[in-house]
């Protein structure tokens, strides 16, 4: 046991004593069972891991092979005793990475030979920006640093160059320093299968004349070469596959028909002026909102749409100059998924052709409109066809939605600004941790049933109660080794509390918290919560541990975001992520997952 000193004044300092972690009582009873004399065989742990960690297939040789990676792993404690674990080695693995919460951190395990519109994709929104929405730099880096994170779908928005001889990469309309297409489209094809070998989706927003276009084709064909997709025809009444796509980069834009001229500068700086930030994102997020509440609140704001209302950010162009008729031919047959304008209303666009399959787009407040008036047949669209949501424009500062909004109505392609952080996107890393991370998830059954009468599934209907998660927090380590001594409070150990929660659809939503635990880096809570869940198989569980400060807002100390369909029911060891979505070196949480 070691000594920590704090700062009080000049001639003042606290002391504190630092234990190491230790087992839990529960941990230990534990141990107790299922080990003798002090020591846990190998017909120990596979009866652990069975019985108390809910894998009920496990085989013997499993449960070797686990034994010797443990013993490899934790060789440096130097507490072994022939192929045994005592408490201390058997203590260190629950907190291991080898006791992963999912069911798998690499593999993917679901079935990818449905159509494309069968999963949930996860998708950038202008996946060039480095800052906000108006006057930050454009460059290829955060596109790479979403590739590397498993992100499939790219948005790349292309304008003539100062001197119309070449293309640029910018947000069009705003301060937005631009970079070079080719620079781009040359990342994009080293880095798209780096994290992931499932197709990546790239979604263009053009601005071009014909010959700029032929140009885009050329470089498009010579950067990609035969990783690029081609459609043998413009329809089809079904998407191919994830798992046919493999290793495949996709082209998805409209059909170009016009060509819309950049604004000038002073025009965009007016433009930039007269936005107004409405940034929903202090600190490290505003709580995830009620989906129910959300709607209800838009609904009382907004008026019913009108017919012509629902218009994306590829229509939304005032000074669109009808400059060309007839589309580069190369251009034009590069495009593999076809966004389709709509025309008339929302009853229009809805409709379902069943020769031809689509991609569309809306904003997410167009998207919030038609959920409150078309929600089913937004559920029956997107068992076929492709819905994209992206933010609003007024998101300046690159905030973000509710994603699960999209997700409970289908919506496969619900595009976040990736600039920042925040609680949405921590919802985002979350969804998509599922499935080994490849950045493809399938959709739950109950986003691709029609019933008898042609009803779908309804986010907002009251369900009975299918599953209750009892989710136990035990303890928590490694800040100390993460962070200086001082970060939280400058004068005492931090003290920490963990925010359990369920993000889904309104009935399954909650929130609870531990109680505080005071001066200490290796905090104990052994605390138990019950979630009700009426649709498991949409529920996220989020954790979040602060720092409580009285006189100040609390201190961040990690967070993660699980799909529930994915938790490996026993006692887990919990990775905890900064506010970046990176993870933490060593800092964990041990809890435990149980279904009743």
């Amino acid at each position: 046991m070691s000594k920590q000193a704090y700062k009080v004044c000049c001639c003042f300092r606290r002391r504190f004593k630092f234990r190491e972690a230790e087992a839990p009582d529960e941990i230990k009873a534990l141990f107790g069972s299922y080990s003798e004399n002090g020591l846990m065989t190998v017909d120990h742990l596979h009866k652990f891991l069975k019985e108390v960690q809910g894998e009920e297939t496990v085989t013997m040789e499993e449960a070797e092979s686990a034994m010797e990676s443990i013993i490899k792993d934790l060789k440096h404690l130097h507490v072994f005793h022939r192929k045994v674990l005592n408490l201390e080695a058997f203590f260190r693995y629950l907190f291991s990475d080898a006791n992963y919460p999912l069911i798998s951190s690499n593999k993917v395990h679901q079935d990818m030979t449905a159509p494309l519109s069968h999963y949930f994709v996860y998708t950038s929104h202008n996946s060039y920006l480095t800052g906000n929405q108006i006057s930050s730099d454009c460059s290829d880096v955060p596109i790479i640093k979403a590739l590397e994170k498993g992100v499939r779908v790219i948005e790349l928005d292309m304008w003539p160059n100062s001197t119309k001889d070449n293309v640029d990469i910018y947000h069009g309309r705003t301060l937005t320093t631009p970079v070079d297409l080719i620079k781009c489209l040359s990342s994009i094809r080293k880095h798209a299968f780096v994290a992931s070998e499932y197709p990546v989706i790239l979604t263009l927003e053009d601005h071009l004349t014909p010959d700029l276009q032929a140009k885009v084709a050329e470089m498009v064909t010579h950067t990609f070469g035969d990783v690029l997709f081609s459609s043998e025809s413009e329809c089809s009444s079904e998407f191919p596959s994830p798992e046919s796509l493999k290793r495949k980069i996709i082209i998805s834009t409209k059909p170009p028909k016009e060509y819309l001229e950049t604004k000038s500068i002073k025009e965009r700086d007016d433009h930039s002026r007269k936005a107004k930030n409405l940034s929903e994102e202090a600190a490290w997020g505003n709580e995830v909102s009620d989906i129910a509440d959300h709607l209800k609140i838009h609904n009382e704001l907004q008026n019913e749409p009108d017919d012509g209302e629902f218009l994306d950010e590829e229509d939304a162009r005032e000074d669109i100059q009808e400059l060309q008729q007839n589309a580069a031919p190369k251009y034009k047959n590069l495009i593999a998924i076809h966004a389709r304008k709509r025309k008339g209303g929302i009853k229009d666009w809805l409709k379902i052709d069943p020769n031809n399959v689509t991609r569309i787009s809306l904003s997410e407040e167009k998207f919030e409109k038609a959920v409150l008036s078309h929600g089913g047949d937004i559920v029956r669209f997107t068992q076929r066809n492709l819905l994209r949501i992206f933010p609003k424009a007024m998101r300046l500062d690159s905030s973000n939605y509710n994603p699960l909004i999209g997700w409970t109505h289908g919506a496969q392609m619900v595009a976040l600004n990736m600039q920042g952080y925040g609680r949405y996107l921590w919802l985002m890393q979350g969804l998509f941790r599922a499935n080994g991370g490849c950045g493809y998830v399938k959709k739950p059954d109950i986003l691709l049933q029609i019933g008898p009468h042609s009803e779908v599934f309804d986010p907002k209907r009251a369900l009975p109660v299918k599953k209750t998660l009892k989710v136990k927090v035990y303890m928590g380590d490694g800040w100390n080794l993460d962070f200086h001594h001082t970060h939280f409070d400058m004068y005492s150990p931090p003290d920490f509390y963990v925010k359990v929660g369920i993000a889904g659809v309104s009935d399954d939503s909650a929130v609870k918290k531990t109680k505080i635990v005071e001066d200490n880096w290796v905090p104990t809570w052994e605390e138990e919560f019950e979630f009700q869940l009426r649709v498991p198989e949409l529920a996220l569980l989020r954790i979040e541990v602060h720092e409580y400060d009285m006189s100040e807002k609390d201190d961040f100390g990690g967070q993660t975001c699980l799909p529930v369909s994915e938790l490996r029911e026993g006692i887990r060891g919990v990775p905890l992520y900064n506010q970046k979505g990176e993870k933490y070196k060593s800092v964990k949480l041990l809890m435990r997952f149980d279904f009743l």
